[in-house]
């Protein structure tokens, strides 16, 4: 009967898989583990490095190698690994990822049997920059021993848990169609999984979370309508899927992007697309007056206006 079922989820990622899988080897548990490593269609040699594994550690690990990218930035290739998992409880891992301590499986699976109330348990992880960023913890000292959704939701996005410190309990059978549309996994899983229990938190430092331009965060692409679009979309389902218990925050949240809309590279010559997210950021963010008279004139005025309200705010500074 397999306890864990660890979830490597990888695209493109020939320099860092071997690291992911060899510290999922790695792990001393005393309940059996299986090991499935999602390839989103890569091409660089990530698959033939998953098929070696496989060929090395026959039934413990196991590639899932889609046949084309299943896109949603990894979304989908997660839930169809997830689609095979035989464990009780199953834990992630980004492929340019990596755990660190040999017992992490086990003190996760430990706190769960002992806290049948979570649905989720997940511990603190180092953060590595490829450009030379100094690294630095991704929790301090003030976290707590248990989070539920209110801690989950703000007005700003929040994040406090790298994919690969997180263990779940494999009770969701069939994830919300919303989800499938999401280009970020993480949120929206750990509100599902809230809302089943509790979130522990363990303080050890157990992973490395490595930031790179091949992971999946560097996708995230601030000044790009769709990446844009997609995360509005993304809470208003998080606040349908809440009964709108939290639609003051999350009316809030969403205005933030809509506000980041307003400097997609799509729309820099679009006076009137710029104007409508505006009116939308305004209408939901109801931001102070500082803010709102930026952008009335940074978006709404049109130009000619603008330029003449600015001659006319530097005459006294002419004479």
């Amino acid at each position: 009967m397999i306890k864990v079922s660890v979830l490597i989820i990888t695209y493109n990622q020939r320099k860092f898989i071997r690291k992911a899988i060899d510290s999922a080897l790695a792990q001393q548990t005393t309940f059996p583990v299986e090991i499935l490593v999602g390839d989103d269609f890569s091409s660089d040699g990530t698959r033939e490095i998953i098929q070696e594994y496989e060929r090395l550690y026959p039934n413990q690990v196991i590639g899932v190698l889609h046949p084309r990218n299943m896109g949603k930035n990894g979304g989908i290739n997660f839930l169809e690994t997830l689609r095979l998992a035989k464990g009780e409880y199953y834990a992630l891992m980004d492929g340019d990822d990596y755990w660190t301590d040999s017992l992490k499986l086990q003190k996760q699976v430990d706190f769960l049997d002992a806290h049948p109330e979570c649905s989720t348990v997940f511990h603190n992880a180092l953060i590595t920059y490829e450009d030379g960023t100094p690294s630095h913890l991704v929790n301090g000292d003030d976290m707590k021993p248990f989070y539920t959704v209110d801690d989950l939701i703000g007005e700003d996005e929040i994040w406090f848990m790298a994919t690969s410190s997180t263990m779940y309990r494999n009770n969701i059978k069939e994830y919300p169609a919303w989800f499938r549309e999401s280009s970020s996994g993480d949120i929206p899983r750990l509100i599902l999984k809230a809302k089943l229990g509790k979130i522990g938190y363990i303080p050890d430092v157990m992973s490395v979370y490595r930031k790179n331009r091949g992971g999946a965060s560097y996708a995230d692409n601030y000044y790009d309508e769709t990446f844009l679009r997609n995360r509005i979309q993304m809470y208003r389902d998080i606040n349908r899927e809440l009964d709108f218990k939290y639609d003051r925050v999350l009316r809030r949240n969403i205005a933030r992007y809509y506000r980041m809309m307003l400097d997609a590279k799509q729309y820099k010559k679009s006076y009137f697309r710029r104007a409508y997210y505006a009116l939308k950021y305004l209408h939901l963010g109801r931001p102070q007056w500082d803010k709102t008279k930026v952008v009335i004139r940074d978006y709404l005025l049109p130009a000619p206006i603008s330029k003449l309200y600015s001659k006319i705010r530097l005459l006294p500074y002419q004479q």
